[in-house]
């Protein structure tokens, strides 16, 4: 693709406003923060640069431009990328490259035939009793439209012969999950399509309507295609919805899901019955860092709540609760109170901690002095838990207030807790690799690299030094560098970064530079940098002669190899 267009459209992207929709970002000195989506990030580490057109994380090391960003948050390819934001700013791009083989593409397609082989099933005179049912629980065809709902038959192998007749054998259609020997996993279930983040189908979920006695819901297995930790229902059709509203509800089940979407409530996302895995967690993290629980009102809802509320504020969410009254799961509760009840219960959620603090004031005899005790000691532990003075003191004056127990007792021993050291783990580098330090030999190489990247003068420097990188990748940066500024009359990271793309070993160094930082150098300061490197080379062939010398039994030859060694060790400490 033609370098002039990538740069134009680079150019006329603010890559603060455009990285802002997918993650909130807030001003710190040149820069803006934000909690970096590409790891499990509870503190803001990727930095936004809107000056040098940058993104870079501190902690994972990932950094790019603009393309860069929705490259790895899309999972696209560049030019995939480039294509998008090219059309978001009325640049028309067209791409004419062949795709890469996808090794999982027969999964997605057998997906991809069974979605519509089900969504005609339930449009045809099959699926009568089954749209009826669907009419009973105010679905209608627009929200079946929208949610490809469909119907597998009541008959054995309807699908498997289908797809069997499509060219598939039944080996790829057991691994897919789609059939079980000669049989359709799904019979005579409505079926809800589920999918991966960028919206293609990759599982499904059945449901009964016939109320037989057999398991309500049937879920996709795992398969090469379908990981149920990495998944959560609705994303893509969500995601703008979320980056407009900046906050997400989160629910169990995708029919709480759907329900939410009939009363215009489209920022929702279903874990499907397990409790958040990291996958999901860092998935909400690129939508937002707010979250509202909205899970069943009965026992287990209510532990769904505690136990992922736990996982998300451990993650540095803000996180709210909607609590329902009556048992009800959220589908229910909509169909029974309505719309204008539900947003109310939206308007007014409650915090995560007041949640706790209700969950554990039930059952409480506030006579009983030993239950009372009990219960304020683990108040105050909760409370103790939360960063905010003001909100801790507003929630110890309501102790009070509630307990009748002096403010000042409830303090003394909130302070006690407090003045505990706190073990505190940082889960945001778990997963990450520890890099290996650089020798000084390395960190000339990476200041020259970034010297030539961000002051065009040094360019010029290092050419005429006719300084030898030892080390290949650095080598070929240092070539590529002067050959883009040859060509192209300037240069910056940014750009650069689009030209080298499609080379990944070059790429992960090119990272690894852009997280650095240097003071604008001098002449000297850049000379100094090319010496140290230049002393890495005679110390590379000071060691490469004196294996030589351990292997040579010639006098004559093992004198000039030494010779060699003398004048190479004065030359460099006359350097020094």
């Amino acid at each position: 693709m033609d370098q002039e267009i990538i740069r134009k459209i680079r150019e006329n992207t603010d890559i603060v406003e455009f990285i802002g929709k997918y993650i909130p970002l807030v001003k710190k000195g040149k820069n803006y923060f934000g909690l970096c989506p590409f790891h499990n990030d509870n503190n803001p580490s990727l930095s936004v640069s809107r000056e040098k057109e940058i993104y870079k994380c501190f902690v994972c090391g990932e950094a790019g431009n603009v393309f860069n960003f929705l490259m790895k948050f899309e999972n696209i390819s560049f030019l995939e990328a480039v294509k998008i934001i090219g059309n978001e700013i009325g640049i028309s791009v067209f791409l004419d490259t062949p795709k890469k083989e996808d090794k999982n593409k027969a999964f997605y397609d057998i997906y991809d035939l069974a979605n519509k082989f089900y969504q005609n099933n339930l449009l045809a005179s099959e699926g009568l009793e089954a749209r009826k049912y669907l009419e009973k629980r105010s679905l209608d065809l627009k929200v079946i439209k929208e949610f490809q709902i469909g119907l597998s038959l009541n008959k054995r192998d309807s699908l498997t012969k289908m797809l069997q007749k499509k060219g598939y054998d039944l080996d790829i259609l057991n691994n897919s999950g789609l059939s079980s020997g000669d049989n359709d996993t799904y019979i005579n279930r409505i079926i809800f399509p589920l999918t991966n983040i960028n919206g293609i189908v990759n599982g499904f979920s059945g449901r009964i309507y016939h109320g037989e006695k057999i398991n309500k819901y049937l879920n996709s297995k795992e398969t090469p295609i379908f990981k149920k930790g990495e998944n959560l229902f609705n994303y893509n059709r969500a995601k703008e919805a979320v980056r407009k509203d900046k906050f997400v509800i989160l629910m169990e089940g995708f029919m709480a899901v759907i329900r939410a979407y009939t009363i215009d409530v489209k920022n929702c996302l279903a874990t499907m019955g397990t409790s958040l895995t990291s996958d999901q967690i860092n998935l909400i993290k690129r939508l937002t860092n707010v979250v509202y629980l909205c899970f069943d009102g009965d026992e287990a809802g209510i532990n769904a709540t505690l136990n992922n509320g736990k996982l998300l504020s451990d993650a540095n969410f803000s996180v709210k609760v909607i609590p329902l009254s009556d048992n009800l799961d959220p589908d229910d509760f909509i169909l029974k109170y309505g719309r204008e009840k539900f947003y109310s219960l939206i308007s007014n959620a409650i915090s995560y901690e007041d949640f706790k603090i209700r969950n554990l004031k039930k059952g409480i005899d506030f006579n009983n002095s030993s239950e009372l005790s009990n219960y304020i000691n683990l108040v105050l532990k909760e409370i103790s838990l939360i960063n905010d003075e003001i909100e801790r003191e507003i929630m110890l004056k309501n102790l009070a207030k509630e307990t009748n127990v002096w403010y000042n007792t409830l303090e003394k021993k909130l302070n006690e807790l407090l003045s505990k050291p706190k073990v505190v783990l940082n889960t945001s580098s778990l997963s990450l690799k520890t890099k290996p330090k650089k020798n000084k030999y390395e960190k000339a190489m990476q200041a020259i690299l970034y010297y030539m990247l961000n002051y065009k003068e040094t360019i010029t420097i290092v050419e005429n030094s006719h300084v030898y990188f030892p080390i290949e990748t650095y080598r070929i940066l240092v070539r590529e560098i002067s050959y883009f500024y040859e060509k192209y009359g300037y240069i910056n990271m940014a750009d650069f970064k689009a030209y080298i793309e499609e080379k990944k070993e070059l790429n992960e160094v090119l990272n690894e530079i852009m997280s650095l930082e240097f003071e604008a150098p001098t002449e000297n300061v850049i000379l100094g940098y090319l010496m140290v490197i230049k002393d890495y080379n005679v110390a590379l062939e000071i060691k490469r002669l004196e294996n030589l010398i351990m292997n040579e039994v010639d006098p004559i030859e093992q004198a000039k190899i030494s010779n060699q060694i003398r004048k190479l060790r004065i030359g460099s400490e006359n350097n020094d």
